[in-house]
């Protein structure tokens, strides 16, 4: 299971929200390529960056402090947060980025997503399913959808999308446990490769996520709260 320390960045900080509430936002540092290269130093293979201002507004916000991660550190970046045209994914890929994540105009515009895979491949493009219980939420979670999460999955995997960042909004910065049992539905019910996020706050909860053949876990305030020793679940889970 691949592990990905977040660094979840709003006005250039590295900060946590709960439950996806820009409302409640906890900061923990104002140098966000400090916190990239304390987690590539402790073993992180891949690191996972949300533009929190770009989700909620729509476009690229924080574009500085990103290139700032992409050109100093040596691991790949996945990113999310405001990516919702051609052009968007095809400037992020170009500073560096290594997948983008489409979440807000996945829901909303499936055949964007197809032509998105269609142009840059599935390795490139994930989408990025923020459900809360089992319905999708959109434009930086502030609101609900009509879509059902497993259903809007399915979509994505006819169009050719192979990875999805699953988070479950309730659970999101509340150090909680995972909802296992929304999560385990999305691996079993797609066979996509599921990366899931929200919640996760120990070393158990990894072994259940693991146990349900979950491809991937996105860990946030477990690290900052020094609640997971990241080196420590790295030797677990993805050295063995």
């Amino acid at each position: 299971m691949k592990l990905f320390p977040a660094i979840d960045i709003k006005n250039g900080q590295c900060v946590r929200l709960r439950q996806g509430s820009f409302r409640d936002v906890l900061v923990y540092s104002n140098l966000p390529l400090k916190v990239a290269k304390e987690w590539e130093a402790s073993g992180a293979s891949f690191i996972h960056v949300v533009d929190l201002d770009g989700a909620l507004v729509g476009h690229s916000v924080n574009e500085e402090a990103i290139k700032d991660i992409v050109d100093n550190v040596n691991i790949p970046i996945q990113l999310g947060g405001g990516i919702r045209t051609i052009k968007d994914i095809e400037n992020k890929l170009n500073l560096g980025i290594n997948r983008v994540i489409i979440g807000t105009k996945a829901a909303i515009d499936p055949g964007f997503m197809k032509e998105a895979v269609s142009i840059f491949g599935p390795e490139r493009i994930i989408a990025g399913i923020d459900a809360k219980d089992g319905i999708v939420a959109v434009e930086g979670w502030e609101k609900l959808s009509n879509y059902n999460a497993v259903a809007l999955a399915l979509e994505m995997k006819n169009i050719g999308v192979e990875t999805i960042v699953y988070t479950d909004i309730a659970k999101d910065g509340m150090l909680q446990g995972p909802n296992i049992h929304y999560t385990a539905e999305m691996v079993q019910e797609t066979g996509l490769n599921i990366i899931a996020s929200g919640g996760i706050s120990s070393l158990k909860d990894l072994e259940i996520l693991n146990e349900y053949k979950v491809y991937g876990a996105i860990i946030g305030k477990a690290l900052y709260e020094n609640k997971i020793d990241f080196n420590q679940a790295v030797t677990m889970f993805e050295n063995i």
